[in-house]
């Protein structure tokens, strides 16, 4: 453990009045002069704080420099994906050792017959490659670098890309001529990502954002014209809803994506019409969301439409395209606890994705009788999903797969005899055996007697979870409906190497246990998040698994906003709480309409701008307004990124300055080039997460 009496002294924020007063309340802001991005003043500070965080934890650069070490040693540098057919090509991705980023190529097709993709080895050759974009030299010269917008045109002439170079989230589209190498006069700034070629390659589908992030409008551009010609194709004026549109995988429609947290609406308008009217698919109502997507069934075109119109877990219905409207056919019924997530369909078939036991699961879908034909697995917790399916008739349909202790895999399966054909497992390099480590779910009983799912993954040398105490590393989310999913990952196992326990609590709030779930975790229930994450810690140390002094926590983004209530709430239950990018001043940014997504998060939060009783619940918990004298906080530290455009960075610098009027243990680390995902390329990224895994270990006390 560190020696703190000799630690350098931190930066003191000064204290400004600022009295905000709604409902009748009035709570002054003392750091909020800290929102002011381009004062010389707030960058200094933030600079201030990045040096003591940097001289507080010098004393770990050789920790953090063998975790990176790790990381780097287990990974296969030098690698390719899996190829995914389009077209007469073969489209995969390369990574080289020493470089950033990733290298995009294509090789074409022995044959139209096809469907086997090669196997591909880095120290050979690949017959007919074309390298189609180089991120490490498109990125020369910048310090941040993101891809937003990546597609080949279908006839395989054309590529379009859409760059981010400060973090910001808004990217730069252009477009390149894949058979001269040239890269067209085409040019679209400040566009939101997911830009998207016509079926017949002259346009480009692309949406921009409003003042607030809110991505607003959707635009039409025809690839040689100049972008004041382009034609808006819808613009939502509604602040609470987002808008986006992409093609059906038939390339028959372009569907117009409309939504907010709880309600959302659908317009078709046909892919060789696009100057044409989009016609409605159904009318928002709120509170019923849907999601439609196309197939040709005995010769008419139709819309699978997954909703929860009277359904809580969802339902799926057909529709007649040409009537959507009309009546409608129930494909599969509703379920109490058998969450529907989504419908992908192809020619002749479909695949269903849904939620049952906690997992997510897959399964084929006829359309002859709406049959649903699970694709098995004999792992106890695992993930899976679909991906790199573009084809619209293939008789393989692509798998991701992997668990706590199963690497990333990727399978065919295919439809005539449901085979499930291993293409490729992530290499990880160092003797690693999945046999050495083990994963269970156990279940933590909530206040309100709610059992919570927890998952669990250790090196078994150690011995089991339970038989003594052991260091914990806890994680949870628990917003918007999102599952953390039982997946791999290198980086964590040089915790587990070193004898601690990974655990998630599936808290309430996300969607694990289907959409109940989420409800009873959001707005007015909000605090279930929190009581569950610290039911969940409190079980863990009541059924031996560790102790208080032998737990750190770490969430991030909305997770953060956890980690700060829970660090207000029950203090004494951890050693360290990692927050990265914490929404922690969650009332100030949800009473301001201006600010990014603030409108849109209504749906999730509530409106305390407008509701007094939203306004008290939502300050009962926020966790900037809730720092409490008196007590002893477990070390925190919080990360974020200056061009943050979904979580401030106002806020934990906020957070943190409040915390140590207390005397809290807080540090703060700001990247000054990075936005919400942290530094780009990966060496960068493995060296950030180097660094917080370093702090968590000194916590733990396990830094020889």
């Amino acid at each position: 453990m560190t020696d703190h009496a000799s630690q350098p002294t931190p930066p003191v924020a000064a204290r400004r009045p600022a009295p905000r007063t709604h409902h009748g309340d009035t709570f002054d802001d003392p750091y909020e002069w800290l929102r002011a991005k381009d004062d010389a003043e707030v960058i200094s500070h933030l600079e201030a704080e990045n040096a003591y965080t940097s001289a507080r934890t010098a004393h770990l650069g050789p920790l953090r420099d063998a975790i990176f070490g790790e990381i780097k040693g287990r990974t296969l540098e030098t690698d390719l994906s899996v190829p995914a057919r389009r077209g007469d090509w073969w489209y995969y991705g390369r990574t080289v050792a020493g470089a950033q980023y990733g290298i995009q190529c294509r090789a074409p097709l022995d044959s139209p017959d096809d469907w086997t993709p090669p196997t591909l080895s880095p120290d050979r050759p690949v017959p007919g490659e074309q390298v189609l974009f180089d991120g490490n030299v498109e990125a020369e010269g910048t310090e941040f670098f993101s891809l937003g917008s990546f597609e080949i045109s279908n006839d395989g002439t054309r590529m379009l890309y859409g760059i981010d170079v400060a973090g910001d989230e808004r990217y730069t589209v252009r477009v390149r001529d894949l058979v001269t190498g040239e890269t067209l006069p085409d040019e679209i700034p400040g566009t939101f990502s997911g830009a998207t070629f016509s079926p017949d390659g002259r346009f480009i589908v692309y949406t921009t954002v409003d003042d607030a992030w809110r991505p607003d409008t959707v635009w039409l551009h025809e690839i040689g014209t100049a972008t004041d010609a382009d034609v808006k194709l819808f613009h939502e004026p509604d602040d609470r809803y987002w808008v986006g549109a992409d093609f059906t995988r038939s390339d028959r429609y372009l569907m117009i994506e409309m939504g907010s947290s709880i309600t959302s609406e659908e317009w078709i308008l046909d892919a060789d019409d696009l100057r044409g009217e989009p016609r409605v698919v159904w009318p928002r109502r709120e509170g019923v969301e849907y999601s439609s997507s196309h197939a040709v069934v005995e010769g008419e075109d139709v819309l699978y439409v997954l909703h929860n119109d009277g359904a809580l877990d969802f339902e799926l219905v057909k529709v007649s395209a040409s009537d959507p409207q009309g009546a409608r056919e129930t494909v599969i019924a509703h379920h109490p606890a058998h969450r529907l997530l989504g419908v992908d369909t192809f020619r002749d078939w479909g695949v269903v994705g849904y939620r049952r036991d906690g997992l997510a699961r897959l399964g084929m879908l006829s359309y002859a009788d709406g049959a649903v034909t699970e694709i098995a697995f004999d792992e106890p917790l695992y993930s899976v999903g679909t991906g790199g399916n573009p084809e619209y008739a293939p008789p393989v349909l692509r798998l991701g797969y992997g668990s706590f202790v199963t690497p990333g895999t990727v399978y065919d399966y295919v439809i005539e005899t449901g085979e499930l054909l291993l293409r490729k497992r992530q290499p990880v390099l160092g003797g690693f055996d999945p046999a050495d480590y083990g994963q269970a779910r156990v279940w933590a009983p909530a206040d309100d007697g709610t059992q919570v799912p927890v998952s669990l993954v250790w090196k078994r040398s150690f011995g089991e979870p339970g038989d003594t105490p052991r260091p914990v590393h806890l994680y949870g989310y628990g917003s918007y409906e999102h599952s953390i999913e039982p997946g791999f990952s290198v980086p964590r196992l040089s915790l587990l190497d070193r004898g601690v326990v990974f655990a998630v609590a599936h808290v309430r709030g996300g969607g694990e246990m289907g959409r109940q779930w989420y409800e009873d975790g959001k707005v007015r229930a909000k605090r279930n998040t929190f009581t569950d994450f610290v039911a969940a810690g409190r079980h863990l140390v009541d059924a031996g698994y560790t102790t208080p002094d032998r737990i750190v926590a770490e969430g991030g983004s909305a997770g953060g906003l956890l980690m700060g209530a829970v660090a207000n709430l029950a203090p004494e239950l951890f050693a360290g709480i990692l927050a990265d990018v914490p929404f922690v001043d969650a009332l100030t940014t949800i009473l301001d309409p201006s600010l990014p997504l603030t409108v849109i998060e209504w749906d999730e939060w509530g409106d305390p701008l407008h509701d007094a009783d939203v306004y008290a619940y939502m300050k009962s918990y926020s966790p900037y307004e809730n720092v409490r004298e008196g007590v002893q906080y477990p070390r925190i530290l919080a990360v974020t990124s200056l061009n943050d455009t979904r979580v401030l960075y106002v806020e934990p610098a906020k957070w943190v300055a409040r915390l140590r009027e207390v005397g809290a243990d807080a540090m703060l680390k700001c990247e000054m080039v990075a936005g919400h995902g942290g530094v780009s390329g990966r060496y960068n990224a493995w060296r950030e997460r180097a660094f917080e895994l370093a702090w968590l270990l000194d916590v733990l006390g396990l830094t020889d």
